[in-house]
């Protein structure tokens, strides 16, 4: 028998469609929490600048720079002063101190490249820019950790997506090959009926889903099938039966009448049995055809009622004295 390629079939399909849109969705809320944990590391990345801007800028005091040069330069000395930009410049742009010399920005918030501030580097640094008397201070840090974290998140988001791939492909098609391997029976027994093999059915799982609910209704169908064609075949055989003795009178009184036609005797009488006999034998072939039609639900439309209880007597006044 010639089964369904399994990539043709309505459940594989299905079931990649299902997979497709589940992978769909996650890569979309994956992309929306990406974005949403980007913005969060840079919201903390933010206020983690302005909090160091303003402790910085704390230590000055109108006319006197010691305690702010001296902080900035404290700062600078860290150990992860490469991760940090603090730069006191003069109105004429002069660096007074700091590891960098930061061009004139606007106050507030901006985002500076190291190349910009005269370091040997491709980071992206977000400061903070403001006046500090007469000079302007600059308070930064890179996003080097920011970038580390955004590429854990995307690694991990990556890998989870290709995971979520693997499982909706290998889910999808053993689910394929289980629903598919239910209708290659529906498939199987009906090749079977249509070899004359009646008996055949198809087998039920036993879950009532939709599959053994439509497989109930075909069996149920086939059963009806199946009594129908042992009907036909009893009819066929009751034909036979009923008429193979009325058959041989006919032929026996052909013969008569073929003898006396030699004999140049009368043959009337026996042309008339032989009529009769062929008007019984329709009469007999009509009934068994009625029975079977009856049988076979096709002469309802003409059944008309009938009186059960005059029928009843009629049987016992026949049978009383048996």
């Amino acid at each position: 028998m010639h089964r369904a390629r399994l990539y043709r079939s309505t459940p594989f399909r299905l079931a990649l469609a299902f997979g497709l849109l589940f992978i769909l969705g996650f890569l979309i809320s994956g992309f929306i929490t990406y974005q949403y944990l980007k913005r969060e590391l840079m919201g903390a990345l933010d206020t983690s600048v302005t909090e160091m801007y303003a402790v910085t800028t704390s230590n000055y005091a109108p006319n006197d720079m010691e305690d702010l040069v001296a902080a900035i330069e404290a700062y600078g000395r860290h150990p992860t002063s490469d991760e940090r930009v603090f730069s006191l410049v003069d109105p004429n742009g002069r660096r007074i101190a700091g590891n960098a010399t930061v061009p004139r920005l606007p106050d507030g918030l901006a985002s500076i490249t190291a190349r910009e501030i005269g370091l040997p580097d491709d980071t992206v640094f977000r400061v903070v820019s403001g006046p500090v008397g007469q000079n302007r201070l600059t308070v930064g840090r890179s996003l080097s950790e920011t970038d580390d974290f955004e590429d854990i998140a995307l690694f991990s988001f990556a890998w989870v997506a290709v995971l979520t791939i693997a499982f909706a492909a290998v889910g999808g098609v053993i689910l394929a090959k289980r629903a598919q391997r239910r209708l290659d029976g529906v498939v199987e027994t009906m090749v079977d009926i249509s070899n004359g093999r009646m008996q055949a059915r198809i087998p039920l799982s036993g879950r009532r889903d939709d599959i053994d609910l439509l497989s109930i209704q075909i069996n149920d169908a086939l059963e009806r099938l199946s009594r129908l064609v042992e009907s036909m075949r009893q009819v066929s055989a009751d034909i036979a039966h009923d008429l193979k003795t009325p058959l041989n009178r006919l032929k026996m009184t052909i013969q008569d009448a073929m003898g006396r036609n030699e004999r140049r005797e009368p043959i009337e009488d026996l042309l008339a049995d032989a009529l009769g006999e062929s008007d019984q034998i329709n009469a007999t072939f009509e009934a068994l055809l009625r029975i079977s039609q009856i049988e076979a639900g096709g002469r309802k439309v003409r059944f008309r009622p009938v009186d059960l209880l005059g029928l009843m007597n009629d049987i016992v006044e026949i049978y009383a004295d048996v």
